[in-house]
């Protein structure tokens, strides 16, 4: 009896449908955040309420029911920017939306009551008051609710990734490391049959082809186009075969480390440009960072004036030498600054430091790509323990902030010994900008990111500076302190 011989025949794609899940529901999503919005709106009127009301005892629980019409626009115009779900959107471009959506609408209905016959029978004050308390306590409630759900495998918006190569890999390791973003990748898809075989973080579910079945059976109305490397034709027919499918296409771009934020397209004349902001070259922009740091150092330093005064004298109390110490920093342009911070060492610290390094190789690794330990020795038990936990030994530094010579948030003042282990480039980049009581390497990482992340950080930062960009550390910097996080 003859042998049988086993013909290899092509197997025909699976159905994507069959062997891929999408489990995240926008709509779902896009009401939670509706309701928390809500909530946050009242509880922002019922609070500029109470407020104002301490100042004209006279005013009824009816000044807080006509806040109502401004509640409800306020969610439309929400609405109108893209907050619901507004997965995609950056911390800080969805504050900028926040604030900018809930000013248009508060200052519209201001200018109505001001206007209106019946002004006098409404409270400009509540409107007010409301007004800066919906700006603070939205953004809070999304952050909180973000935090809370959004590793829920319902949240957020699923799309499909066009592209398994290295683009395609590093942008869904970015996405599933940063949840809040609301984007879930599915899958990919991809022409190249051995990318299947890849470990890739998410399926590769078959060739572009698939597109449109996969996404109608799925309810997918987003895709990601990351395939930096393919010809301009081949592009043009991926968005023409691809655009009745999805309602939206993003384009990733060659452009790995360029701005992020604030890029915008311009139509020249038929022609697609990027346009580029150099924030922080601009004039305007450099005065309004000046103000900030100007006002909110000056209110710090005064509330913070009785706690430095205790830290000072418990520090004496447990360690002999002064309770402060300055050190010579570079500032921006290369210019020598020398920065006052709350002595957290004992007298003699280099050299236990460098005896403790000999000793321990464990410690001299950690110390080379960290230059900080966990177990430091040369820290005063109990008040430098405490300081540098809640980053309180940080505080004498809104003198230099009140000189000009630091900003409340902007890469830190590294020590040289620490700034030598960066390239010239970089160090030529940081020294554009003035250095920063906090930054987004603390707020991000912290202590717990090596050499590589701060400079990455770092340089995001700069490239993508603006205000709203600042407010954002500054609020995350008061949850990180809180928290302890990576300081040590």
């Amino acid at each position: 009896m003859a042998t049988p011989v086993l013909i290899s025949r092509p197997r025909p794609h699976v159905s994507a449908a069959q062997v891929v899940v999408s489990t995240a529901h926008p709509l779902a999503t896009g009401a939670v955040l509706l309701v928390a919005d809500a909530i946050a709106l009242m509880a922002a009127g019922w609070a500029g309420y109470l407020v104002w009301s301490r100042v004209n005892s006279s005013l009824g629980l009816e000044f807080y029911l006509q806040l109502s019409p401004a509640l409800t626009i306020s969610l439309l115009v929400y609405a109108c920017a893209g907050l619901y779900p507004g997965a995609g959107l950056s911390p800080v471009e969805e504050l900028r939306r926040i604030v900018l959506g809930t000013a248009a609408v508060w200052l519209v209905s201001t200018a109505a009551i001001f206007l209106s016959k019946e002004g006098s029978l409404y409270s400009r004050g509540v409107f007010v008051t409301s007004w800066i308390c919906a700006s603070v306590m939205v953004p809070f409630e999304r952050a909180l609710l973000r935090g809370m759900l959004a590793r829920r495998p319902w949240w957020g918006v699923p799309v499909l990734v066009l592209g398994a190569g290295k683009t395609g890999r590093m942008l869904v390791t970015n996405l599933k490391a940063q949840p809040e973003c609301g984007l879930k990748p599915v899958a990919y898809l991809d022409d190249d049959p051995s990318k299947a075989d890849e470990d890739a973080g998410a399926p590769v579910a078959g060739p572009l082809s698939l597109a449109p079945e996969l996404a109608q059976r799925l309810g997918i109305r987003q895709a990601i186009i990351a395939m930096p490397g393919i010809g301009r034709q081949q592009l043009l027919g991926v968005l023409e075969r691809l655009g009745s499918t999805f309602t939206r296409l993003i384009i990733v771009p060659d452009m790995i480390g360029m701005a992020s934020l604030w890029v915008s397209p311009k139509d020249l004349s038929g022609v697609l440009g990027l346009e580029v902001r150099q924030n922080l070259l601009m004039p305007v922009n450099r005065w309004l960072k000046r103000g900030l740091d100007v006002v909110v150092a000056s209110i710090l330093g005064v509330l913070a004036l009785p706690a430095v005064a205790v830290a000072a004298l418990w520090i004496k109390q447990a360690s002999r030498g002064p309770a402060f110490y300055r050190q010579e920093r570079e500032g921006r342009s290369g210019a020598r600054i020398r920065i006052a911070k709350l002595r957290t060492m004992h007298v003699g610290a280099e050299s236990l430091l460098l005896k403790h390094l000999s000793e321990n190789p464990q410690a001299r690794d950690e110390w080379q790509q960290y230059f900080k330990l966990k177990d430091d020795p040369r820290i005063i038990p109990l008040i430098g323990t405490l300081l540098r936990k809640t980053s309180l030994d940080e505080l004498p530094q809104l003198w230099s902030v009140l000189k000009g010579e630091m900003s409340l948030v902007g890469p830190r003042p590294f020590p040289h010994y620490h700034l030598d282990k960066f390239d010239g480039s970089f160090r030529s980049l940081r020294s554009e900008v003035l250095p920063g009581m906090t930054g987004l390497w603390q707020v991000s990482g912290r202590s717990n990111g090596d050499l590589r992340v701060q400079e990455a950080l770092d340089t995001y930062y700069i490239r993508n500076w603006s205000l709203w960009l600042d407010l954002h550390i500054l609020a995350r910097t008061i949850h990180t302190v809180l928290l302890g996080k990576g300081a040590y």
